[in-house]
């Protein structure tokens, strides 16, 4: 139905990956995992016709009907994350009779309309090929029965689900570790046996020649004695070192993919156990109410959940908190001034698409220098000189809210909003940041449908909030 040859996509700061093949058969369901950045929502738009592969060619069969959802909805009449992201599914399962093409479905989706989706998918008709890209595990685990997973450079290709991938690599990687380990040991057995042979030759040689020396009438035989022994040290010696030669090419191909780890974390100012926030009988709304009977309180280095369906007015009210002046708020509101709150919302405001990397964080501090811009860059995983000159507009969604990340901990806020946070984040820093804001020391409000990310970032309370004036 769809052929891809040789297909690659790079960029001018990297290359994603090239020389993919594959075909995506009807009712196939395929799930393209990776690291941020790694080429997944370009090649979803490859898949689509809306962007050239860098190389190669997608071939498809004539008057194919294809619904595309892509990672970002922009602002469509005030809607809420969720609301934008099931418009644009029902859009596209309209127009989904042949493939369906899903870039991060389950972003700002509550738990219920998550399962619906799900559910959705797994029920679709067989003919309808199914291709996502998700950091979303049990989505990945209800519905694909193929891992396409972009890492150095290549797709490897997997059939089974998820969780199967992950349980081989595991299997691999123990494989790997016990490979390597006796390899090593080898190698290290097989250089203690060269310098002991190299020693030994070299007292034969000694031996030899102090024997010649000593003796009264010396012999014909001797030098042919002396070369005959250096000759056969000279074999061994080769020997050894052909197979040392060959443990070392066994060990480069052995090596394991290397994981980069962000070293990165967000510093607090940490001040007494003082009222940070407090809201009494407030309400909000722009020009009419959304919601009212507003009342919680938080200390300092409390942690709270803002929690409700979509379109609930979730980031609202932290809008409300910042001081937004569309928000229309009355009642009594105890706020932090703007400048120690740190903000991260949906879709990254407080970063200008026309700014370079550099630039984004140069604006938030002026008087850093350039080695101390660029250390803290390379914290956040930002370190070659082509990515750190890059476009915001550029970046994939999960590199954005690194970025933005990243900004933000360069003021050491005292109290952080983070909307939908673990939004676009690749397994691997989604596991960091939740690692990180466990050793927070400053004041949290987190808005998330993510119940596991709640858990492990150690909520201290909940606050449920229910729009009730649309």
């Amino acid at each position: 139905m769809i052929q891809l040859h040789d297909l690659g996509v790079s960029f001018p700061h990297k290359i994603c990956f090239s020389e993919f093949n594959a075909i995506i058969k009807r009712g196939q369901r395929i799930a393209i995992v990776g690291d941020n950045g790694c080429g997944k929502s370009s090649l979803l738009r490859i898949l689509y016709g809306s962007l050239e592969p860098s190389e190669g060619k997608v071939i498809t069969d004539l008057e194919l009907n294809i619904g595309y959802v892509a990672q970002e909805h922009g602002d469509k009449d005030g809607l809420s994350g969720g609301q934008r992201v099931n418009q644009a599914l029902s859009q596209a399962m309209a127009n989904a009779s042949d493939v369906l093409l899903l870039d991060e479905p389950t972003n700002h989706l509550d738990d219920g309309n998550r399962r619906s989706l799900s559910r959705m998918l797994q029920r679709s008709h067989n003919n309808i090929s199914i291709v996502l890209v998700t950091h979303d595990e049990t989505l990945m685990n209800e519905v694909c029965d193929t891992i396409w997973h972009i890492r150095d450079g290549r797709i490897e290709v997997f059939s089974g689900r998820y969780m199967d991938y992950i349980a081989e690599q595991d299997l691999q990687r123990k494989m790997l570790e016990k490979q390597l380990t006796t390899i090593k040991r080898a190698r290290k057995d097989t250089h203690k046996a060269l310098m002991k042979e190299n020693e030994r030759a070299s007292h034969a040689r000694q031996r030899g020649i102090k024997s010649i020396q000593n003796r009264k009438w010396a012999t014909v035989k001797s030098p042919t004695k002396l070369s005959r022994g250096s000759s056969t040290a000279g074999r061994k010696q080769a020997e050894i070192t052909e197979h040392r030669k060959e443990l070392l090419e066994q060990l480069s191909q052995l090596n394991p993919v290397k994981v980069v780890t962000p070293r990165f974390h967000l510093p607090a100012v940490v001040r007494s156990k003082q009222t940070v926030l407090q809201v009494t009988n407030g309400a909000v709304g722009y020009e009419k109410l959304l919601f009212e009977n507003i009342n919680f309180s938080l200390a300092q280095g409390e942690r709270l959940a803002l929690k409700g369906c979509n379109g609930s007015g979730k980031s609202t009210l932290a809008r409300a908190i910042l001081g937004d002046p569309e928000i229309i708020r009355s009642g009594d509101w105890l706020i932090p001034q703007p400048r120690d709150i740190g903000y991260l919302d949906q879709h990254y405001a407080n970063l200008n698409p026309n700014h370079t990397v550099l630039q984004a964080l140069m604006n938030v501090v002026p008087d850093w220098s350039q080695p101390e811009l660029r250390n803290h860059l390379s914290n956040f995983l930002f370190r070659q000189n082509e990515l750190v000159q890059s476009q915001v507009s550029v970046l994939s969604g999960g590199e954005k809210a690194r970025l933005s990340l990243a900004c933000i901990a360069a003021k050491a806020p005292p109290l952080l909003i983070l909307d939908e946070l673990t939004n676009n984040l690749d397994i691997t820093i989604r596991q960091h940041v939740i690692d990180i804001l466990q050793a927070y020391p400053g004041t949290l409000i987190l808005i998330s449908h993510d119940i596991e990310f709640l858990k492990k970032v150690r909520i201290t309370k909940s606050y449920v909030i229910d729009a009730v004036y649309q």
